[in-house]
């Protein structure tokens, strides 16, 4: 089947396979995050031993309340309908990503009420125009979120998700916390982010210092 005519509605995979791969990833020291929109998709990733689900947007509040009380992850994006909307040609993938566009608004309402461990995703990976937009796109997140609420779920939060990962973890030390012992990823911005989130919007200008496993990459601090 070609992934032009996959319906959003379909439930992919069987519970049985996503548990074998979730108990194998577990022996492996990791775990397993599912790409999942509908409430059926999402309530058959928890059933099979999923620890996050990656979208979600077309989620109901039964099963958000299910994240809640289980404890799963929500690794959730601001999807929208304006200028960092991914370019689909095809009249049919446009279509779906109007139905996840619409879903945006309630998916974090009700991440919000339910108090949902929910982290920062991008899903821009293979976008070289969004990637160099990433801060703008978190910068959106106030229109749920403070501005520090939303800074701490791009970075201590999405550490935490990270750290789920246990024995295998790929990274040395802490992420997300600046205390002894942590991997030192720190960025010095020329402004208040707690007043004013755009400045992230301008890296090249607003980045003073970017600093990543203790070594500095850009220091543009005045001498």
């Amino acid at each position: 089947m070609r992934i032009i005519d996959d319906p959003i509605e379909s439930t992919q995979y069987t519970e049985a396979e996503i548990r074998a791969a979730a108990e194998a990833a577990d022996n492996w020291g990791t775990y397993v995050t599912v790409h999942a929109y509908t409430p059926r998709a999402i309530r058959q990733a928890l059933a099979a031993g999923v620890k996050c689900i990656e979208h979600g947007h077309l989620i109901d509040e039964p099963t958000a309340k299910v994240l809640a009380d289980e404890g799963i992850w929500w690794s959730l994006q601001p999807f929208l309908d304006d200028e960092d909307a991914p370019t689909l040609v095809n009249p049919v993938s446009r279509m779906k990503m109007q139905e996840v566009f619409a879903g945006t608004d309630n998916a974090y309402k009700l991440a919000k009420k339910y108090k949902i461990k929910t982290a920062f995703g991008t899903d821009i990976l293979f976008d070289a125009r969004l990637a160099s937009r990433q801060g703008a796109i978190l910068a959106k997140m106030v229109r749920w979120y403070a501005p520090g609420e939303a800074l701490r779920m791009a970075t201590a939060d999405n550490g935490e998700l990270m750290a789920l990962s246990g024995f295998i973890n790929p990274y040395p030390g802490k992420l997300g916390v600046v205390e002894e012992g942590a991997l030192a990823d720190l960025l010095l911005v020329d402004g208040n982010t707690l007043e004013n989130i755009k400045l992230i919007e301008d890296p090249d200008k607003k980045f003073l210092v970017i600093m990543k496993d203790g070594t500095i990459y850009k220091n543009a601090l005045p001498n």
